[in-house]
């Protein structure tokens, strides 16, 4: 049998959240499946080669997609993501590559997959709490900024102290939406901003390593830290689940 990832007691904690979305049946085989998707997840295999011990691939990759479209395995990480510390909040956004073979879906949009020099990527945008545990996060195109994205960040999570960035997310619209919000804004001023940095707190800013150290857990797997999905909703829910495996702790002691 190959590696699995679930205690009993973590599956139990899942089977309880997927039964109460209202979206799954109770079925014994379920558990298996939801090891299957996470073993791919894992490892980055294509699905064809998904071991048999997890069940027919294509079983395992329909239910997958089904679960991903009908919006359950995010669920899994929203509802296990709600003890969180909002004294402090961190933001950042990392590029993932995406490789070749997600390039091609049948649709109009871009399914978060931009193009530069570097090729295809994806970049994920992410709010983590005080702790450096992860709230919120959105997909985008690998060329686009990360202060694109970062109002949206800050409005899907709840009312925090402070809000700390890089210099990417320089800007005065951010930091007057940050105030408005009741927060003070932490973001270091370009050298060619004439305001100056006398009012940076350089000691809290050192503690954004935590939203870096969440993007460094969550791409030890592979299919996180590479791209196959052609659909941005199926990306999502394997990012989600990366995200999900890092709150499970919390709620299996």
């Amino acid at each position: 049998m190959p590696r699995t990832m679930l205690s009993d007691n973590a599956w139990k904690k899942l089977k309880q959240i997927l039964r109460e979305s209202g979206r799954v049946y109770n079925k014994y085989e379920h558990r298996n499946t939801l090891e299957g998707i996470l073993y791919r997840m894992r490892t980055g295999i294509p699905w064809r080669d998904l071991p048999n011990e997890f069940g027919d691939w294509s079983s395992v990759f329909r239910r997958f997609n089904l679960w991903s479209k009908k919006g359950v395995l995010d669920k899994l990480f929203r509802v296990l993501a709600t003890e969180i510390d909002t004294d402090w909040l961190f933001i950042d956004g990392s590029i993932v590559k995406a490789h070749q073979d997600s390039s091609g879906a049948a649709s109009e949009d871009a399914e978060a997959i931009g193009k530069s020099r570097g090729g295809n990527s994806t970049k994920i945008h992410l709010a983590v709490d005080s702790g450096g545990l992860p709230i919120y996060f959105e997909l985008s195109g690998g060329q686009v900024n990360d202060i694109v994205h970062a109002q949206s960040l800050i409005k899907h999570v709840p009312v925090t102290t402070c809000v700390i960035g890089d210099k990417g997310y320089d800007g005065q619209s951010l930091r007057d939406a940050v105030e408005a919000r009741g927060a003070t804004a932490y973001i270091p001023r370009r050298s060619t901003n004439k305001v100056g940095n006398a009012d940076m707190d350089w000691c809290l800013y050192k503690y954004r390593h935590l939203v870096e150290n969440a993007f460094m857990k969550i791409k030890k797997y592979r299919a996180v830290a590479t791209r196959y999905d052609k659909l941005a909703r199926n990306y999502h829910s394997v990012v989600s689940l990366a995200f999900m495996m890092m709150w499970l702790p919390m709620h299996c002691d």
